[in-house]
């Protein structure tokens, strides 16, 4: 790989990019409302941008896909998605009206026109003008809160509405619905009726910011979105506030937010921010209002992505107040009080502690390294400085500590690590290994390369290893478990990984003539390669499965990389030059077994797996009650299970109880599943030790059932 595309990958993996692109690149794809005044039309930079953007996505995306009729087809049925996501707003006859183009917008892209593209537009003004004006008419009215109907929540499926009462029905139950949860919240009717007023007033009335570049943006956005999910077009004005953000340091609550619909949502907290620190949000979470004090909270659904984040961001040590509503079909809203901070490199530095694990007397020392992700100084390595904060030499000087010293077992703790930098993922597998590959990228063009350990130095520990994963380790974090499990190296523990082996670069289009200093002309993000194991097996969409299932909850059966749209195939490559090193094949039987008996037998890890089947159900489940009884009916369950959930596992490490969810705080629950990883590696050191006992009938963990 050149030295350009490797500050590509390294660039397109960070925590702060990944923040920022969340930020940016999402209200691309995803507008919540619509277009500007009725004189909107595209301007002479668009019509000489559009070509070229099209040709870069021909040539040079990884997905060989040509310009033609039926891309064109996709790229027409995308747009009015891309803009009415949950079919609230358009017609199933505004699609037909403009299907004369839809083999067309292809030959339109090639020649700079653009005013299919701009008409429907106007037309989704309008019927979001329609829309706020009716829910406006409804909530005049009086709201039943006692109706037996109920409201589909996710209609990203659903068929086109047939004409205007067919939408005056399902407007009429949303309308229901927000006034409902604003109740079962505790607000007044009064206040319901004020809040839930302006916030469909902001329906119409935000249509108005939209500028030329905008649409041009959520256009091409569209068709870079139907060769990947992660390719897409920034257009100058959010190129130029990319460029300042990455430059200054973040101040605000350290969350990766995105647009869904008419609400913003909460896609990843980082590690080391304020709203991860707080323990009260969590990825799904909308955010329904933004405030600088409790007594100001701004409505914020339905406004545009920036603005949200703009209302958000703030000065260090100041506070925010966020109104939230969980992720699910029943939840109440809640407010959440986050101080406003930067998001620390040594925040997100690696971390060590030692579990303890005593069977029959004999006590097993099992060191953790806690790595929120993959990190470096970019800044001080570019300088020229040797010594310059980087995840393997934290590791490495962790694995040097007294903190580590005379452990049994070691677990690298990747739960919640979103990736980072490419080269540290490479580096901190040689501290495991003695040499040898570790990741290859396969690029559009068939070349390939294969990076290996750069040292090629002997392992800085060789004892027993485990890899702990969720379905939030993506990337970086992907290569280094893959490495480890397919050298045989390590034993990968938890749920299957997020799925993401792709690699974007950012081009200019002003590389191409397009544009001047005075009409800047945006710049296009480009999936160019993927990432393959060493073992020829791609990391996207499939992730890392691991060796020993932890219980996860799994909505609908999809996550991460799993439930985008148009996502890249899993496929392979061949292999690397490579052995397998490690003895963990002999040894996988026995733990799984040993893993299994204390997923049955164990109280507080029978009260997770019971808990993650609650969730996978109340996720399922895609419709609400609009009866207020009922509502109120389920969200008591739903906290009551939760609250049995939580005391079940304290109990079982003999802590007191709670008396109610508002008294349960950050650090209030053990980590059950890292103390299993610390069993399955007390397990490991046993069985490395004594391989007889992979023959003895019964084993020691059921006796530990229970006694934490």
């Amino acid at each position: 790989m050149t030295d350009s595309a490797m500050r590509d990958v390294n660039l397109t993996h960070t925590p702060l990019y990944r923040l920022l692109v969340a930020v940016f690149v999402a209200l691309l794809l995803l507008p919540p409302a619509a277009m500007a005044d009725a004189e909107l039309r595209p301007e002479p930079i668009h019509a000489d941008a559009a070509p070229v953007v099209g040709q870069l996505l021909s040539r040079y995306h990884y997905r060989d896909q040509a310009l033609g009729d039926s891309l064109s087809r996709e790229v027409y049925e995308a747009y009015f998605e891309a803009l009415d996501p949950e079919r609230h707003y358009f017609l199933a006859s505004d699609l037909q009206d403009f299907r004369y183009h839809e083999q067309a917008l292809d030959d339109e892209l090639r020649q700079g026109r653009l005013d299919t593209a701009f008409a429907i537009f106007k037309r989704y003004r309008e019927r979001v003008k329609e829309r706020s004006e009716y829910a406006l008419e409804v909530l005049a009215e009086p709201l039943p809160f006692d109706t037996t109907e109920r409201l589909e929540l996710d209609r990203r499926d659903a068929a086109w509405a047939t004409d205007s009462q067919e939408l005056d029905t399902l407007w009429r139950k949303r309308v229901i619905h927000d006034a409902l949860t604003q109740k079962l919240s505790g607000r007044e009717l009064d206040d319901i009726r004020e809040s839930l007023g302006a916030r469909y007033e902001r329906l119409a009335r935000t249509l108005e910011q939209y500028s030329p570049d905008d649409v041009f943006q959520a256009y091409m956005s569209t068709w870079a979105s139907r060769f990947d999910p992660h390719s897409s077009y920034m257009s100058p004005r959010r190129s130029e506030n990319f460029d300042i953000n990455m430059r200054l340091s973040l101040e605000g609550i350290g969350a990766m937010l995105r647009s869904e619909g008419d609400f913003v949502e909460i896609v990843e907290l980082i590690t080391g921010g304020p709203a991860a620190a707080s323990g009260e949000l969590s990825p799904g979470d909308r955010i329904v209002g933004v405030g600088q004090s409790r007594d100001s909270i701004e409505d914020v659904v339905g406004w545009r992505l920036g603005d949200v984040v703009d209302l958000i961001r703030g000065p260090k040590d100041s506070k925010v107040y966020l109104r939230t509503l969980a992720a699910g079909s029943d939840a109440r809203e809640t407010t959440v009080v986050i101080t406003r901070n930067r998001v620390e490199l040594d925040a997100q530095a690696a971390q060590a502690e030692v579990r303890e694990v005593v069977r029959d007397g004999t006590g097993y020392r099992i060191g953790v390294i806690d790595l929120p992700a993959f990190y470096a100084d970019f800044a001080a390595a570019n300088a020229g400085e040797e010594d310059y904060r980087n995840t393997t030499a934290d590791v490495e000087r962790l694995l040097a500590s007294d903190t580590l010293s005379d452990i049994d077992g070691l677990i690298i703790d990747l739960r919640g690590n979103t990736g980072g930098s490419l080269e540290e993922a490479v580096r901190l597998t040689g501290l495991f290994i003695d040499s040898g590959p570790v990741v290859q990228v396969h690029r559009s063009n068939g070349r390939r390369e294969v990076l290996s350990d750069p040292e090629g130095a002997p392992a800085r520990y060789t004892g027993p290893l485990g890899v702990m994963v969720d379905r939030h380790s993506a990337s970086a974090s992907e290569i280094f478990a893959a490495a480890m499990q397919d050298y045989g190296r390590g034993v990968v523990m938890g749920d299957q990984t997020f799925g993401k082996g792709t690699v974007q670069t950012l081009v200019g289009l002003d590389r191409f003539g397009v544009g001047n200093e005075q009409t800047p002309s945006g710049r296009l993000k480009l999936t160019i390669a993927k990432f393959y194991r060493i073992n020829g097996n791609s990391t996207q969409l499939e992730g890392v499965m691991p060796d020993l299932e932890m219980p996860y909850p799994h909505a609908n059966g999809e996550s991460g990389e799993r439930a985008a749209d148009n996502a890249l195939p899993w496929d392979t490559i061949r292999s690397a030059d490579y052995r397998r090193s490690g003895a963990l094949d002999e040894y996988l039987s026995e733990l799984r077994r040993r893993h299994d008996r204390r997923l049955q037998a164990d109280p507080a890890l029978v009260s997770v797996a019971r808990e993650a089947d609650r969730i996978q159900g109340e996720q399922a489940r895609t419709w609400v009650s609009l009866n207020e009884s009922e509502r109120r009916e389920r969200i008591d369950a739903s906290e009551n299970a939760r609250l049995e959930a939580v005391n079940d596992q304290l109990r079982a490490y003999g802590l007191d109880p709670l008396e109610n969810l508002d008294a349960l705080e950050p650090d209030t629950l053990p980590d059950i599943l890292l103390d299993e990883g610390a069993e399955v590696l007390a397990d490991l050191v046993e069985l490395m030790a004594s391989p007889g006992q992979l023959a003895a009938a019964p084993d020691q963990t059921t006796a530990q059932a229970g006694a934490r």
